[in-house]
């Protein structure tokens, strides 16, 4: 099938869908057979018994470019016959060695069943410890956020008693999680938070499609207490659906899109002023925008799914661009190629667009795919682009992942740098013809974090790429320079300053000192306790005697386990 043909299947299933979702009350519902059929997300079959047999799961090499599996065992290896795809990402910004992925859990391809998976490291990706979230419920669609704080959010599709989201907090860095929170939401929801010090610091912003979901055309809502309770959801005119969300510097909110109920060539951008307002019911202007092509959805590589998403991100820095706002998509362009990523920006809060702006730099007519198309930005304003592509291969299908950045607002941009081996999209299907339908991305000042989907194992797995350098103590300057140049010491010459090493600081109190130098006895004589006992050293924020504060108290039990002060 080709990109136009997957056109016209996808409209004829949204249109089937319109009358559905034209007049949807405001109460959880089950959808119709046709919206039912466009997004697949019903638990048609058992869970199925997951798979046991493992092997070794190797990093994935292309040059310096380092990708390591998450989904895996507790030693880190390979699950056989299990899958894992949508993957998102949220790294701590209190401490950037926490990182916690989300993904869409199969427990064998055998079954189209799936769960909310998830994976977290306290060692800046280099190990995963993973679980589910509530086993045995059917979830989709996870998409992950964090508080200023560092208490990380789970947003989740249900689909019983009727299409909803859940929305789950962790308090130590994604080892457990709390009860779900009911946050109305729906299919393809979309999460982003509030960190710009204005008003609504840590406010929770939500948008999904009407599709599947909650509310009818009422897709928006929005938590001032982190989650704990949410706005009766609000309509975005036009309906935006299929795009991420963004905050602006001074806490307006962007909502892009292509508008529903899946006009795919129709993009749009929603801003709201008001939506920072706890008192006042959000409001939202919407703009249309050309991106240079249409959304393709249900063909290709990703024969039941979306071919991308739209990505919107914000200046916040205090730079010469502070308030330009990026959009960024896999579209089908006029002609006879299938899918390129397109760029546009604004200078002047939305209200107007530049050209599309094609980041791929192949021949038009050389058949390739450039597809999932995901951006991020730092905090200085960089922006980093990564995007699926099928280039070197003339039958459209063998996938390698790409990246450029442009540090001046995209006017520039880096050379193309290809980061991983080729994967065959279809191999690993569990029951379900897709690669989910987005990968997703956290920048930082030195590099960027990426979460994606990939089939090097023969199977669909998630993995973990940093891109760039790392900045393992966040201080805007790579680990290598803070190291050669005297502002960070690395006593055990392991590449992380010591001030972020947790087997460096084995108290655990931020710094290399004498009671961290006694504690080599102990991992000499014992180095599997020792392990045992750092495993327990990042969560010392949690509230352990619950007493609603994180203080010394909650310290002295860890303390405590020191076989050797």
């Amino acid at each position: 099938m080709n990109a136009k043909s997957g056109l016209c299947v996808f409209l004829t299933y949204a249109l089937a869908a319109l009358a559905w979702t034209a007049s949807g009350p405001l109460v959880a519902e089950t959808p119709s057979p046709a919206a039912d059929l466009l997004h697949r997300e019903r638990p048609d079959m058992p869970p199925g018994t997951p798979a046991t047999e493992s092997g070794p799961s190797a990093p994935v090499e292309r040059g310096p470019f380092i990708s390591r599996q998450v989904n895996v065992t507790a030693d880190q290896q390979n699950i056989a016959a299990d899958a894992a795809n949508e993957p998102s990402i949220a790294v701590d910004p209190t401490d950037p060695r926490r990182l916690v992925i989300g993904w869409r859990q199969f427990n064998t391809i055998a079954s189209n069943f799936r769960q909310a998976g998830y994976g977290y490291s306290v060692d800046a990706g280099q190990t995963w410890q993973t679980g589910i979230i509530e086993p045995g419920i059917f979830r989709s669609d996870p998409v992950l956020n964090i508080s200023p704080a560092g208490v990380f959010y789970y947003l989740s599709l249900r689909t019983s008693p009727g299409f909803a989201c859940d929305l789950f907090r962790s308090l130590d860095g994604g080892q457990s999680w709390s009860a779900r929170l009911p946050a109305f939401g729906g299919d393809k929801a979309w999460l982003t938070v509030d960190r710009t010090g204005g008003i609504a610091h840590g406010y929770l912003y939500q948008a999904w499609s009407p599709n599947a979901a909650c509310c009818g055309n009422n897709t928006f809502t929005r938590s001032t207490n982190g989650g704990t309770s949410w706005l009766s959801p609000v309509s975005i005119p036009q309906t935006p659906i299929f795009g991420t969300l963004a905050v602006g510097p001074d806490g307006e909110v962007y909502v892009p899109g292509i508008r529903a109920p899946g006009n795919l060539g129709e993009f749009l951008i929603a801003k709201s002023l008001d939506a920072q307002f706890a008192i006042a019911s959000p409001t939202f202007t919407t703009t249309p925008v050309n991106l240079g092509g249409a959304m393709v959805y249900s063909t290709g590589p990703n024969p039941a799914g979306l071919l991308g998403q739209v990505t919107v991100v914000c200046d916040t820095s205090a730079g010469p661009r502070r308030g330009w706002v990026y959009l960024l998509c896999s579209v089908d362009p006029p002609g006879s190629d299938p899918l390129d990523v397109n760029f546009i920006r604004s200078t002047d809060g939305g209200q107007t667009w530049s050209a599309p702006m094609r980041l791929s730099t192949d021949p038009p007519a050389s058949n390739a795919w450039q597809w999932f198309g995901t951006m991020s930005i730092a905090p200085d304003g960089r922006l980093d682009v990564v995007w699926n592509d099928t280039r070197a291969d003339p039958n459209g299908l063998l996938t390698r992942l790409y990246y450029r950045s442009s540090s001046d607002g995209g006017t520039t941009w880096s050379a193309e740098t290809v980061l991983t081996p080729a994967y065959h999209p279809h191999l690993g299907w569990p029951q379900q013809n897709k690669l989910g339908d987005y990968y997703d991305m956290v920048s930082d000042n030195v590099g960027a974090s990426l979460a994606y989907a990939a089939t090097f194992h023969g199977e669909q797995d998630v993995y973990y790429l940093r891109i760039g350098d790392y900045d393992c103590n966040g201080n805007g300057v790579p680990d290598a320079a803070d190291i050669a140049g005297g502002t960070a010491t690395d006593l055990n010459g392991n590449g992380l300053p010591d001030d972020c090493d947790r087997l460096g600081d084995a108290d655990c109190s931020g710094t290399i000192d004498a009671a961290d130098v006694s504690t080599f006895i102990f991992r000499l004589l014992d180095p599997i306790a020792y392990d045992e006992f750092m495993l327990h050293c990042p969560p010392l924020r949690t509230d352990i005697n619950g007493d609603g504060s994180v203080d010394g108290e909650d310290i002295e039990p860890f303390v405590g386990l020191i076989i050797l002060p």
